[in-house]
């Protein structure tokens, strides 16, 4: 399964026309984010990614859930969020 990660400079288009993409090959996808920012853009990125979607029939599902992110040295507390077609 792909996994992306998301920051908050993310565009939301560019990562939305990343997830149709990809869930149209793969089915699912797996995002990572760490902060409010961060999962701003992806909700947004998730909500216009469905708006390419929808008009071929794709649905999604998201199912969010806690991780750990190492970055360098240190591991913080991030989202993971699993998308998938429906």
């Amino acid at each position: 399964m792909e996994t992306l990660k998301v920051s908050s400079k993310s565009n939301p288009n560019n990562v939305a026309g990343a997830l149709a993409n990809i869930l149209k090959e793969n089915n699912k996808v797996e995002v990572q984010v760490i902060g409010a920012g961060s999962l701003n853009q992806l909700v947004k990125s998730i909500i216009i990614c469905r708006g390419f979607l929808a008009p071929l029939g794709i649905n999604l599902v998201c199912v969010p859930s806690f991780t750990d992110v190492k970055i360098e040295d240190s591991t913080k507390t991030g989202i993971k969020m699993l998308i998938e077609v429906a």
